[in-house]
């Protein structure tokens, strides 16, 4: 990405710290902030505004999870977490609300910049709800069926995920209808044409 970003990063290992400060100034970005705990993050946040976090899970005080519940609800901004393992029952507490992108260490900088532009363009589409929705938790749900909607449209017409929420734009406009509800359609769309489960295969 070319523009700087104001970055928040927090780890409770201080060779992670001065790795991502390293790294991040190297792209061009800003860190504004060094936390040790999700406790100093959410603190940091609170003070220095920056527009993006990238945070360790596992750390002490708070968890970067929910380090970003607790920001998300003061003062939404982007979160990328990290983690030491692959662990799916985290990806998915991960994913639930309030995370824009997730990496496993070890990460390496050509892990970083598609990470940070992914979750940039993820957060800009999450205004982009707001500011349809009736409050920030609706916004989040709606959230989650757009995401949905977009990888159905990226895996019948081949379009890229900026192309497809575009598409969905397009789509909502054309309708008269909010982009959630344009998201449901496509998504009671592909239910009604998922094939049928056949006789005797114990379902």
């Amino acid at each position: 990405m070319n523009s700087r970003i104001r970055i928040a990063v927090a780890d409770d290992e201080p060779d992670m710290q001065e790795y991502f400060e390293k790294i991040l100034t190297r792209m061009g970005h800003i860190v504004v902030s060094v936390a040790e705990n999700g406790a100093q993050l959410v603190e940091h946040c609170r003070t220095l505004k920056p527009e993006l976090v990238i945070s360790d899970i596992n750390m002490p005080q708070l968890d970067g999870i929910e380090a970003a519940v607790r920001v998300f609800r003061e003062n939404p901004i982007p979160f990328i977490l990290v983690s030491g393992y692959h662990d799916q029952s985290l990806i998915e507490r991960a994913e639930a609300d309030h995370v824009m992108s997730y990496l496993i260490k070890p990460i390496k900088q050509a892990d970083l910049e598609p990470a940070i532009a992914i979750a940039m363009r993820r957060f800009a589409q999450f205004l982009e709800l707001r500011k349809e929705a009736d409050d920030l938790r609706q916004a989040l749900a709606d959230r989650k069926q757009i995401e949905r909607a977009k990888g159905i449209l990226m895996k019948r017409t081949g379009l890229d995920e900026p192309a497809s929420f575009r598409r969905l734009q397009k789509l909502a406009s054309e309708k008269n209808l909010k982009l959630a509800e344009i998201a449901v359609q496509i998504l009671n769309a592909e239910e009604a044409f998922a094939p049928l489960p056949t006789e005797g295969d114990g379902r």
